[in-house]
């Protein structure tokens, strides 16, 4: 065989991994985790546990969940020459298990009390020796990108790059959309970035029935004469039409070309669209009978599902209204959207458009799919466009906006939360909004061109397909002094973490992908015998070598 390349895509959402024939670009099989190794549901909980466990324990599950990654892609270690990651800054200084606590806090003040200094973020080129527990030949090469600056990494270099942002001429923005949501507005030659912790709706996560991109999942949503039909992806992840259902009750009308098992963030979008336009959510409720919308027998949207879609919408919608305001332009002037990343490429444009999603003047929206994962595919194939990219970053640092320090934001964000939490009636937004200085949000424009570049989030899944990664990283155990076995840490876990690894002794089983970290903690706080503590779970310091 010949050498072999890795590109990997360290998402807030999940990881993405491709194996590449080096001789001839082909792309060899690609591998996706169906979470985040970490526990939490979005970038700043992840940042949290390194913080609170230990960079050395959040360091120690991610390279793990990379071993998984490679193991799974079944080529032969000996022949990988190169591996390129890309993401956010998070991610990356985890990955390379560095200084993160500069990014944890937003005060110089307070960084320079704790005596935190920030690291080198440039681009760098290390032997895979340098990467503790990576279980790779020690002279591979490992390829990092530069990050922009605080937030803002290489993930946003690609979008900027893959979208060809840099070299149009109109106003335009582009969104890598997702647990934490990159944006980029280009206005002449002055491009302003900015990232927000949309949270993951999403990414389907936090929703009641909410999965990633995968087979199984509803992506869209379509009405018909006799209900709305379901649009799921097949086992190639190309959209099918699936079930046709009735949205008020529990009801298949008529049965589809594939079984919906889930519903993913675009899915969420069409639905809150969709019953939006039939009446039957007047936010922040649903009208129905049971207060639900039901995508089949099994799968069904909730009130709660509402909530967590809004911060998100909201938290987008909040940020490209910042944006324009520091560019001193109104919404109108925007010409242009790019959608990145894997809700950007399943969703539907006009929907997302209508539901304030994307800049409501654009004439046009690209579909890009996934740019991370394609800009690491190219640091493999061709290592220079990691140096092209730090230059890049280099003249990108003094145009970035931080929303967590924003006013701006903080007041567009408050009165998204009113609009979608609280059902805020529209005339009272657009009295706030004009009271607060915001650009005017103006309806969106009607004959708006949907232009979707690939069918899947990533075009090219290999010539071996794709494979998928259920249980992400190492499960951990413990069992805590004084424990009864009652099980109520399990019973109250909103995420099914937790199990009896043994119920006779018990010991209780920890999955860190599906634990939401110390967002959460009901395992804790639900106690009765106030014996469980978070801090003491051992999750994985010690790195398997996978053969």
């Amino acid at each position: 065989m010949n050498q072999i390349g890795i590109a990997l895509d360290l998402g807030t959402s999940g990881f993405r991994g491709q194996a590449i024939d080096l001789a001839t670009t082909e792309i060899i099989g690609t591998v996706l985790t169906a979470r985040h190794p970490l526990p939490g549901a979005n970038v700043m909980d992840h940042l949290n546990f390194a913080v609170d466990m230990g960079l050395d324990v959040a360091h120690g599950i991610i390279i793990a969940t990379i071993n998984q990654i490679i193991e799974a892609l079944k080529v032969p270690r000996e022949n990988i020459k190169r591996l390129a990651v890309c993401g956010n800054p998070i991610q990356l200084s985890l990955f390379e298990e560095i200084e993160i606590r500069d990014l944890a806090y937003a005060g110089e003040s307070k960084r320079k009390k704790l005596g935190v200094v920030s690291p080198n973020r440039d681009a760098k080129k290390l032997p895979a020796k340098d990467i503790r527990g990576l279980a790779l030949p020690a002279d591979v090469e490992i390829y990092i990108p530069a990050a922009v600056k605080h937030e803002i990494g290489a993930d946003a270099l690609a979008m900027m790059v893959k979208s060809d942002l840099l070299k149009i001429d109109e106003i335009a923005l582009v969104t890598d959309y997702g647990t934490n949501a990159e944006m980029a507005l280009k206005v002449g030659d002055k491009i302003i970035t900015g990232s927000c912790a949309a949270g993951p709706a999403l990414e389907g996560q936090h929703i009641e029935f909410g999965m990633l991109a995968a087979p199984g999942a509803v992506h869209d949503i379509q009405p018909e004469k006799n209900g709305f039909r379901c649009y799921v992806l097949n086992n190639d992840m190309i959209s099918v039409p699936g079930d046709l259902v009735a949205f008020a009750a529990p009801d298949i009308i008529e049965k589809g070309l594939a079984k919906a098992e889930g519903i993913t963030g675009t899915g969420v979008i069409s639905v809150i669209y969709e019953g939006l336009q039939a009446k039957m959510i007047r936010l922040p409720k649903i009208t129905t009978s049971d207060s639900k919308l039901h995508l089949g027998r099994d799968v069904s949207f909730t009130e709660h599902d509402i909530t967590e879609a809004g911060k998100a919408i909201g938290a987008i919608r909040a940020g490209f209204l910042t944006l324009a305001r520091e560019a001193g332009i109104e919404l109108g002037d925007i010409k242009t959207a790019y959608m990145a990343g894997a809700s950007g490429t399943y969703v539907n444009a006009l929907k997302a458009l209508q539901i304030g999603l994307v800049p409501p003047g654009v004439s046009k929206i690209y579909q890009i799919g996934n740019t991370s994962l394609a800009m690491a595919r190219d640091m493999v194939i061709d290592p220079e466009q990691l140096w092209r990219l730090q230059e890049m970053a280099q003249q990108l640092r003094a145009n970035h906006c931080m929303f967590a320090n924003s006013e701006v934001f903080a007041k567009a964000y408050l009165l998204e939360l009113s609009l979608w939490g609280e059902g805020m009636p529209w005339d009272q937004y657009h009295k706030f909004n004009k009271m607060y200085g915001l650009p005017e949000l103006i309806p969106p424009n009607p004959i708006t061109v949907i232009i979707r570049l690939y069918e899947r989030d990533i075009p090219d899944l290999g010539y071996r397909g794709v494979s998928y990664i259920d249980t992400v990283g190492y499960p951990s155990t413990v069992k805590f002094s004084g424990c009864t076995g009652c099980g109520t840490c399990i019973d109250g876990c909103p995420e099914k973490a937790l199990s009896f690894s043994n119920e006779d002794d018990f010991i209780i089983r920890i999955r860190p992908d599906r634990c939401n970290g110390t967002a959460c903690i009901r395992c804790e706080s639900n106690c009765p015998e106030k014996v469980f503590k978070f801090s003491l779970i051992p999750f994985t310091r010690e790195l398997p070598f996978i053969q």
